[in-house]
C-alpha cells in the first residue's frame, strides 16, 4: 500500500488510503441519520411517552450494554476469520430497522426495542470498522486516520442536527418558544416524522458499505482464519490493560449526552434551541477531531486525553449549576473534550495491541467501557430522580477528576 499516511522523505504528508476515506463517508451518512434523532430522543422519551429519568437511563444503559457485549465478540470474530467487512455491512444495515421502530413507538418499551436493534448494529460494526482503519495506515498516521474518521462522523452529526432543527422549525414543534419537557405530550407526531426521515437516510450509509473492501495490511490472509483456541487475555499486553483501566475509570462517570440535552431543556431551552445548541457541540467536535489526531501523533496521546478529561469535568460542573445562557457556551466546549479524546483513545488502544489482535483489543475495550457506561447511566438517572440534576452531573465530574489524577500513576511509560 502506497498511501499509508506517513511522512515522506520530503516531509510531506501522504493522502489517507481509500479505505479510510470510504469508511469516513459511511460514518458521515450514518451520523446524519443518527444525530437527527439524538437531541430529540430524551425529549421524546420523557416528554412525549412519559418515561422517568430512571427509565431514560435504563434505555441508554441497555443500549450501551448491547454494544458492549457484541463489540467484543465482533472484534474477536473478525480477527479469527480475517474478515471485517461483513460485520461492518450488517452493522450499518440494522439501524435502518431500529430507527423505524422508534418512529412507530407508542410507549417507551418500543423505544427500548428500537434502540437495542440500532445498537446491535453498532456493536457488530465498531471494532471491525476501527480495525480496518488501523490496518490501512502505519503507526505514524494512526491518530490522523482516526481523527479524520471522527471528523467525518461528527460532520455528519452536525448536518443531521441542523436538518433536525430545520424540520422542527418547519413542523412548528415549539420552534420559537420555550417548551419544558412536561409540555411536550402533544408533540409526538413531529418527533415521529423526523425519526422516520432519519430511518430513510440510514440507507445511504448502508449502501456505501458495499464499496468497502477487506484490507490485508493488518489482518493477514482472509482465507486463513486463526485458530479459535487462543486465549484473548494472553494476547493482550500489560500496557494495554493499564491503558484500558484508566479509560474504564473515566467511563464510569461518562453518562449519555442525553442527560446534558435533558438538562438544557430543563433550564428553559425549547426543542429547536436544544437542537441548535447540540449543532454547536458538533461544530467544535468536527473541527477539532482531525487536528487532535494529528497532534496526538506528534506530541503523544495521553497529553490530549488529560486535557480532554479536565475539560469534561469543568463542563459537567457547569451543567450542574448553570442556567440557559451558559448552555450555549458549555456544549461547544464539551465538543472540544470529545475531539481531544474520542479518536485519540482508539488510536491509543491500538498502539498497545498486537497487529493480529486489533479487532480483539478494540472489542474488549468497547465491551468494558460499555458496561461501565451502563452503570454510569443508571447511577446518574437514579441520582437525578432522587436528588436532582446538579448532584447527578457532579458525579460525572468527580469520576473524570479521579481518572485524571490517576494518569501519572497508571499510564504505561
Amino acid at each position: 500500500m502506497t498511501t499509508h499516511g506517513s511522512l515522506g522523505a520530503s516531509g510531506g504528508r501522504a493522502r489517507l488510503p481509500r479505505q479510510v476515506l470510504l469508511l469516513g463517508w459511511v460514518s458521515f451518512f450514518a451520523d446524519v441519520s443518527s444525530e437527527m434523532m439524538q437531541p430529540l430522543m430524551p425529549l421524546f422519551i420523557v416528554g412525549v411517552l412519559g418515561a422517568t429519568t430512571v427509565e431514560l437511563g435504563g434505555i441508554e444503559g441497555a443500549a450501551a450494554a448491547v454494544v458492549a457485549l457484541l463489540t467484543a465478540w465482533a472484534g474477536v470474530a473478525s480477527d479469527r476469520r480475517r474478515r471485517r467487512v461483513p460485520f461492518v455491512r450488517v452493522g450499518y444495515g440494522l439501524p435502518v430497522l431500529g430507527k423505524a421502530l422508534i418512529a412507530l413507538a407508542a410507549a417507551w418499551p418500543m423505544v427500548l426495542a428500537g434502540r437495542l436493534v440500532d445498537r446491535l448494529g453498532k456493536g457488530l460494526r465498531g471494532s471491525p470498522r476501527d480495525a480496518l482503519i488501523a490496518d490501512a495506515v502505519d503507526e505514524t498516521a494512526r491518530g490522523r486516520a482516526f481523527g479524520f474518521h471522527r471528523a467525518m462522523d461528527t460532520a455528519g452529526a452536525m448536518v443531521g442536527v441542523l436538518l433536525a432543527g430545520l424540520l422542527v422549525w418547519w413542523l412548528n414543534d415549539g420552534g420559537g418558544e420555550s417548551a419544558p419537557v412536561a409540555a411536550l405530550r402533544d408533540s409526538g407526531g413531529a418527533f415521529r416524522t423526523i425519526f422516520a426521515v432519519a430511518a430513510g437516510l440510514a440507507l445511504v450509509s448502508f449502501a456505501i458499505t458495499f464499496l468497502v473492501r477487506e484490507s490485508s495490511a493488518g489482518g493477514g490472509d482472509p482465507a486463513k482464519p486463526q485458530a479459535a483456541g487462543r486465549a484473548t487475555g494472553a494476547m493482550l499486553s500489560a500496557s494495554y490493560w493499564r491503558t484500558v483501566s484508566l479509560l474504564l475509570i473515566f467511563a464510569l462517570g461518562n453518562s449519555s449526552d442525553a442527560f446534558l440535552l435533558l438538562r438544557a431543556s430543563d433550564v428553559g431551552l425549547s426543542p429547536l434551541q436544544v437542537v441548535l445548541v447540540y449543532a454547536l457541540f458538533n461544530v467544535t467536535y468536527a473541527l477539532m477531531s482531525y487536528p487532535a489526531g494529528v497532534i496526538s501523533d506528534r506530541l503523544g496521546r495521553w497529553r490530549l486525553i488529560a486535557l480532554g478529561w479536565a475539560i469534561y469535568a469543568g463542563c459537567y460542573l457547569g451543567f450542574a449549576w448553570t442556567d440557559a445562557r451558559f448552555i450555549w457556551l458549555l456544549l461547544p466546549v464539551y465538543g472540544v473534550y470529545m475531539a481531544l479524546t474520542d479518536g485519540v483513545s482508539k488510536a491509543l488502544v491500538v498502539d498497545h495491541a498486537p497487529t493480529e489482535r486489533r479487532g480483539t483489543a478494540l472489542g474488549v475495550y468497547y465491551m468494558l467501557t460499555g458496561f461501565a457506561t451502563l452503570l454510569g447511566n443508571v447511577a446518574v438517572g437514579w441520582v437525578w430522580l432522587k436528588y436532582g440534576p446538579a448532584p447527578a452531573l457532579d458525579l460525572g465530574a468527580a469520576c473524570a477528576a479521579l481518572a485524571l489524577g490517576l494518569i501519572p500513576v497508571l499510564r504505561p511509560r
